[in-house]
């Protein structure tokens, strides 16, 4: 006789578990349905006019439908954070998380949808068939390099914001940060050289962010050392990315970059040792944002380093994408933005530094993502970077 496997976990009474019973997301209506009149307007016949006007102009579908307000998390389930390649299915709680904190920190509501395929093709080709029924697309916890490639050809492909939050969410909270700890160490970020151990995700559009924002040098770092021009094996992200970093032609460790450097951002699930770490400048900053488990620990970080930030809520100065991606959406949302440039995301770096204004402090360097004032400066900064950049349509 067949017995059930026994599972490690407690169903019954581990919290999360209790939490996510039945899921944490339900679809609500907006208007009441409480007699025959407000049927046949809420569907057949009333429903026709509002169709056929749409198809005459599909711009009405905007006004006249949930789509300019509601965000699709698209992800793969190959890269969920701190659990890898776990596939579609238990990539969702991840997915409707997403989506909760949409709603619950900008207002905006979303769906989320996991794709049973790894396939770039078939990826692409299943979002742009998607993408009607939306007014964004949000990229998640899909692998790099495919990554890029995705995001870039959708960007190309569809006429509304597509945003990969691993990349980019990360890239504004990074931005928003280090302004502030440069400021408190008294440099620009043009004076910095900062060294970045990681070359996926998130640490590719870290770079990125911070080489548009003007940062004085950045090296990157991958499994094999740090990456260069002229570097053998590099695929066509990191070949960009080298042309444009370490102008200094460093080669090595990422602990050989850092002897004299400013900054340095870990993303790569690494670890750093505290010799490399005590070997930096002086008012050193440290971004170890590995989660659960920072490249170097915040305490043996903070005995060399003037600013320390993590990815973990229990330390100070936490990086949380949850600062960014809902005001970001929200802000291209309200204008009816066709997509998030970079502009838009300097800008919402910049929102967010200055809500720390003149309480900057070692500890406190990135607001809290309980701050009331970070969305709506978020949401002001994105919009009108839109209206400037004319890629808002309202």
């Amino acid at each position: 006789m067949a017995t059930e496997p026994v599972s490690k976990y407690d169903y019954e009474n581990d919290p999360a578990f209790i939490l996510h019973q039945g899921g944490k997301l339900e679809v609500r209506s907006t208007i009441p349905v409480r007699n025959k009149e407000d049927l046949a307007l809420a569907y057949t016949p009333g429903v026709a006019r509002v169709c056929m006007a749409i198809a005459e102009n599909p711009e009405l579908a905007y006004e006249y439908t949930w789509t300019s307000k509601v965000v699709a998390v698209v992800t793969d389930g190959t890269a969920v954070l701190g659990l890898g390649d776990i596939g579609p299915a238990a990539s969702m709680p991840v997915m409707e998380g997403k989506a909760l904190l949409f709603k619950e920190f900008a207002n905006v509501d979303s769906v989320p949808i996991a794709l049973a395929t790894t396939d770039t093709e078939e990826i692409i080709e299943t979002v742009i068939r998607l993408a009607p029924s939306f007014g964004g697309i949000n990229l998640e916890d899909i692998s790099a390099p495919r990554c890029f490639e995705i995001e870039d050809r959708l960007r190309a492909a569809l006429d509304i914001p597509v945003f990969h939050d691993d990349q980019h969410g990360t890239a504004i909270v990074v931005l928003a940060a280090l302004r502030n700890a440069a400021k408190l160490i008294g440099k620009e970020l043009s004076e910095l050289r900062a060294v970045v151990a990681g070359a996926g995700a998130s640490g590719v559009a870290v770079s990125r962010i911070l080489l548009n924002a003007g940062i004085g040098d950045i090296a990157v770092s991958d499994s094999k050392g740090l990456i260069y021009d002229g570097r053998d094996g590099l695929n066509p992200v990191k070949l960009a990315l080298a042309k444009d970093s370490n102008k200094s032609g460093l080669k090595g460790s990422t602990e050989e970059a850092l002897r004299g450097a400013n900054v340095f951002i870990g993303l790569s699930g690494s670890t750093v040792n505290e010799e490399a770490i005590a070997s930096m400048a002086g008012d050193a900053i440290v971004f170890a944002l590995s989660n659960p488990t920072p490249e170097v620990h915040p305490e043996v970080a903070r005995k060399h380093a003037r600013v320390v930030a993590t990815g973990r809520s229990d330390f100070p100065n936490q990086i949380n994408n949850v600062l960014a991606f809902p005001g970001i959406f929200r802000g291209a949302l309200d204008v009816r933005a066709h997509s998030i440039t970079e502009g838009m995301k300097l800008a919402a770096a910049e929102a967010l530094a200055t809500v720390v204004g003149d309480d900057l402090t070692a500890d406190y360097v990135i607001p809290s993502p309980f701050d009331e004032r970070v969305a709506p400066a978020v949401i002001k900064a994105v919009s009108e970077q839109a209206r400037k950049e004319g890629v808002n349509r309202i």
